[in-house]
């Protein structure tokens, strides 16, 4: 069995609203990239240099990023050789495999790591307008319906109404949320919410940071004094420092977490707005480039379109209409 009907048996054994989620959620990047890639194949039917250079420019409009690009054109070069494949017709497969393998470096690790012996925090960072309240909302009533109890921190205390709108979320999930008033010091926000979690022996607490990148050295220091506060009350915490990137914003997305890769030793990504994007290589290049683990993506505006990050999902969501038997049109 070929690489793309493998998969498909193992996304035939997952969760169909899952798969088709991906499928849904990626249709734009797909439609973009799908076409592309098939008008590049029929213009060119035989694997040589020029094929190459052309694919390269079609991942960089795709925003996969420049050095991914390079690496991915090169393992894509070797293996053409050693399998010697001649036709690009043949290629499709082997971009597809060689795209999953440069996702994913082991299964567990978009898994969110818990405290097994009591609270789980999460620290939750990113620029103001990635979507990092809205996340919070979200990944507050997907642990909620998996049975855990969850407690919100509004740590972000110096944007107007970042309080008040991580309150709605806490309302719509069912949650209670911690709060001082609007400019009071973020850490002693934390302090109490952890307080108030340790006391009602709460399984998970999400903390929600100000994100003013115009203010990058104080921003910086105050994630880092946060993060020291929790140090101390929790052991062992933060489990995870998840970062909130804005797909649609594309190679600046991957500027903003090397920013804040330096300052708060970030675990994982949250991928937000990936189907309102055509762009959504951007993956790619954060997961390379990185070497960070994309743990969850959005996929819509619902309270259930925070998804796992699934490599095979992903990929199978982009590729379906190129390798359906039919190759239908996109509906």
């Amino acid at each position: 069995m070929n690489f793309f009907g493998r998969m498909k048996e193992k996304i035939s054994g997952s969760t169909e609203s899952v798969t088709e989620k991906f499928r849904n959620g990626l249709s734009k990047t797909r439609r973009s990239f799908s076409d592309q890639l098939n008008n590049l194949v029929k213009r060119y039917r035989k694997v040589d240099e020029d094929f190459f250079e052309e694919l390269e420019d079609l991942l960089i409009e795709s925003d996969v990023g420049v050095t991914t690009v390079m690496d991915l054109v090169e393992k894509l070069k070797d293996e053409s050789r050693t399998r010697n494949i001649k036709d690009t017709e043949e290629l499709k497969e082997v971009i597809a495999e060689v795209l999953s393998e440069f996702l994913t470096r082991d299964e567990t690790e978009t898994q969110l790591n818990m405290n097994p012996e009591g609270l789980s925090v999460f620290l939750m960072v990113g620029v103001n307008g990635a979507g990092k309240t809205t996340t919070i909302g979200k990944l507050a009533g997907r642990l909620k319906n998996q049975g855990k109890s969850v407690l919100l921190a509004a740590a972000d205390t110096f944007r107007a109404g970042a309080i008040d709108q991580l309150q709605v979320w806490g309302d719509r999930a069912g949650v209670d949320v911690i709060r001082h008033q609007e400019g009071s010091d973020p850490a002693s926000v934390i302090f109490d919410a952890i307080k108030a979690a340790k006391s009602r022996k709460t399984d998970v607490l999400l903390c929600d940071t100000a994100g003013r990148l115009q203010n990058k050295v104080n921003l910086m220091k105050e994630l880092e004094k946060i993060k020291r506060v929790i140090e101390r009350e929790v052991p062992g915490a933060p489990q995870e420092v998840l970062l909130v990137l804005d797909a649609t914003t594309g190679q600046n997305a991957l500027n903003q977490a090397k920013l804040f890769r330096q300052a708060s030793d970030v675990t994982g990504i949250v991928l937000t707005k990936l189907d309102g994007t055509a762009k959504g290589g951007i993956v790619l290049g954060v997961r390379h480039e990185l070497n960070i683990p994309v743990k969850l993506i959005g996929l819509g505006e619902k309270m259930n379109d925070l998804q796992t990050f699934d490599a095979d999902a992903f990929i199978y969501g982009l590729f379906s209409e190129l390798f359906s038997d039919d190759n239908h049109a996109e509906a």
